[in-house]
């Protein structure tokens, strides 16, 4: 790809984290959004240094701060090199601003609560806000659990079995999240920033034990949820549940490359053809 320096992204002059870990930040979103390729060669320290105005010694402090992440690999002599297996999990917070890039945005997720949607969306919609970005649309769906019918998943450890209850505590959960995303993403359009804005969600009735998100159609990130015993205050008590652990979930991420028999092409086809599948058959419309 033989991606150089100067296209790289800017650094934010209102951002207080010191140089080394912006310069970190931006390489770290260019390599897992595949501007650069497995196997190709970062820029040069002294190209990266005056593209950021900053010592030689700095750039090293980003470096390090990408081989501590198995991201990169470095040789004397030679540079930096983007790891050649970075099948692993990712952030998805990076893909999530790359994708806002874009004239036109989509986000299907499929999960329990969208609690890391909205933060991951957060910061590009603060972009469209101040003219840095200007995507002509932006569409998301949301599919999440009944938590009006009785669950396995969140339901009482002790004893074990549904609890209305532990249900309206993950629906608030979810509520706050959903209520979030539409009124951020309706903002857009009512300010005139985005040509079409909307936000749609559904509901359905079986257990929700993964999560998925499927960016621009040609992008999915999927995680599985472990279920864990948790002790909430429910009703102003102590009761232990069995719940997901959703936030910091490893993401794997797989996008489409146009070749035959492509694995992550074929991934990224059923991921689509599932979510479509729920979405215009089991799934009914939210109401929070």
């Amino acid at each position: 790809m033989n991606v150089d320096a100067r296209s790289l992204d800017d650094l934010e002059p209102d951002d207080a984290r010191p140089a080394s870990q912006q310069i970190a930040n931006v390489l770290r979103a260019a390599i897992l959004t595949r501007k650069f390729a497995p196997g190709e060669r970062l820029p040069s320290q002294n190209d990266l240094a005056e593209r950021y105005g900053v010592a030689r010694e700095t750039i090293k402090s980003a470096l390090r701060i990408l081989r501590e992440d198995r991201l990169v690999v470095t040789r004397q002599g030679s540079g930096a090199f983007v790891r050649a297996q970075t099948e692993r999990p990712v952030g998805l917070r990076p893909h999530i601003e790359a994708a806002f890039e874009r004239p036109h945005v989509t986000i299907d997720f499929s999960g329990f609560s969208s609690e890391t949607l909205h933060g991951a969306i957060q910061e590009p919609l603060d972009k469209i806000r101040a003219g840095r970005l200007t995507p002509e649309s932006v569409a998301i769906r949301i599919l999440l659990p009944d938590l009006s019918l009785p669950t396995v998943i969140p339901s009482r450890a002790e004893p074990a079995g549904d609890d209305p209850a532990v249900r309206e505590r993950a629906a608030r959960i979810a509520r706050r999240n959903t209520e979030a995303i539409t009124e951020s993403v309706s903002e857009l359009g009512t300010l005139g920033l985005v040509r079409n804005a909307t936000v749609e969600i559904r509901a359905h009735g079986t257990t929700v034990l993964s999560k998925l998100y499927i960016v621009n159609r040609d992008e999915v990130f999927f995680g599985f949820y472990p279920v864990v015993t948790n002790t909430v205050s429910v009703d102003k008590q102590p009761v232990t549940i069995f719940d997901v652990l959703g936030k910091d979930v490893p993401l794997f991420h797989y996008a489409t490359s146009g070749e035959d028999d492509d694995a992550a092409d074929q991934f990224v086809d059923q991921a689509r053809t599932w979510f479509d599948s729920v979405w215009t058959s089991i799934a009914h419309e939210y109401t929070p």
